[in-house]
């Protein structure tokens, strides 16, 4: 089968790599051209670039796919089917008509359609979660799904862990899609249109920590926004501090700090700063773990109790 490859890294790297040492070996990868990098902001290859090199597969790295000279030379490869792993570039309808295209999408569809599915899923609390092999439309994300394979979230994952899990799962997905196609036995099942749900574009000030939010709501929070752009709050004197992990007290141990504390504090407030960072939110109370003050390393809270003068009552944001 001719399989033509268009990808971005990190989520399209090990899909190619999978691909690579298949006998769905691609005929050509189409990726974004090389982008300044480092600090001396010199060009390099993507992974997805590298990979391709070094495995000597014709690569191609146009402006943009919308250009007909570029689909003349797709059209010239006759591809049979084209696989689209996060290639950052919404497709026209004159290069789907090249031949069928599929994406590889990190979430179970119709829910999470756009940008953000693994830190979405996350953040909205959902329990499992995969990878969705749908047919390319000019809809976003639209098209009939011919496999997915799906995962448990698990309680403590952040989006940083779970999207290495999902691109491993979706370079397995990949494979036996193509499987299912060259055999002869695909079946494409249309989305359920009332089960759709959307997510934009993860921005930086959705980090920001709103304290009035129950602590299982501000968990899934500080796992969705690890590891960018964190969940961010401010401490008294202004100074930004990120929180990297943290976990919701429950059952006998939230009971036992309400006990000792009395009527829980208003949100935000720091309850405990002993043995441990507790801070108090509109429902529970949220455990910090691990935190970052501005232009500091990445520390243990138990570190940033040690080194700084944080009282029981002060307010966090």
């Amino acid at each position: 089968m001719r399989v033509l490859f268009l990808g971005s890294p990190p989520f399209a790297t090990p899909v190619l790599a999978a691909l690579l040492e298949s006998r769905f070996r691609p005929i050509a990868v189409v990726t974004p051209p090389d982008r300044p990098r480092g600090r001396g902001r010199r060009k390099e290859p993507s992974p997805v670039a590298s990979l391709a090199d070094e495995a000597g597969v014709l690569l191609i790295q146009p402006v943009s796919a919308k250009g007909e000279d570029f689909q003349q030379t797709i059209r010239e490869l006759r591809p049979e089917v084209m696989v689209v792993a996060s290639y950052g570039e919404i497709l026209n309808q004159s290069f789907l008509d090249i031949a069928p295209a599929l994406n590889v999408h990190g979430s179970l569809l119709p829910r999470h359609r756009g940008a953000s599915p693994i830190q979405t899923a996350i953040l909205d609390g959902d329990t499992e979660t995969g990878v969705s092999i749908q047919r390319i439309v000019l809809a976003l994300d639209a098209g009939d799904i011919l496999h997915e394979k799906r995962t448990a979230i698990r309680a403590t994952e952040t989006a940083g862990e779970l999207f290495q899990r999902l691109e491993i799962l979706g370079a397995e997905a990949t494979l036996e899609a193509l499987a299912l196609i060259e055999s002869g036995d695909a079946k494409y099942l249309p989305q359920d249109e009332s089960q759709m749900t959307h997510c934009g574009k993860i921005k930086k000030g959705m980090g920001a920590v709103d304290w009035a939010r129950s602590s299982v709501e501000l968990d899934c929070h500080v796992r969705g926004m690890n590891p960018w752009p964190s969940a961010q709050t401010a401490l008294e004197d202004g100074r930004a501090l990120k929180i990297h992990r943290a976990t919701p007290l429950m059952g006998d141990e939230l009971q036992e700090t309400v006990q000792l504390k009395g009527s829980l504090a208003d949100p935000g407030t720091v309850i405990e700063v002993n043995r441990r960072l507790l801070v108090a939110t509109g429902d529970g109370v949220l455990e910090l773990h691990d935190v970052q003050l501005a232009g500091k390393r990445v520390m243990p809270a138990a570190d940033l109790l040690r080194g700084l003068n944080l009282a029981v009552g002060s307010k966090l944001g």
